[in-house]
């Protein structure tokens, strides 16, 4: 089992508020950070890269951790 760290459950976080935004978006054509911070404010889009930010370290560390995962497999299997 993987062991998440105090950034990687803050990165996860932001990606389900931004996930949830998105379903607002989507569902009820209502953007709630721009609701909150204004639209497309300096604030909002900080919000918006962080999430994307977010987005990007995940995908990146979930693959680091699977190409890991499968270098022991195959270790272990030898």
């Amino acid at each position: 089992m993987k062991k998440y760290n105090a950034f990687d459950w803050i990165t996860f976080i932001l990606l389900v508020v931004g996930g949830l935004n998105w379903g607002l978006v989507g569902f009820f054509n209502f953007d709630l950070v721009a609701a909150i911070f204004g639209e497309m404010s300096i604030l909002s889009r900080v919000v918006y890269i962080v999430v994307a930010l977010s987005g990007i370290y995940l995908l990146f560390r979930n693959g680091m951790s699977q190409q890991a995962d499968e270098k022991n497999r195959v270790t272990v299997n030898s």
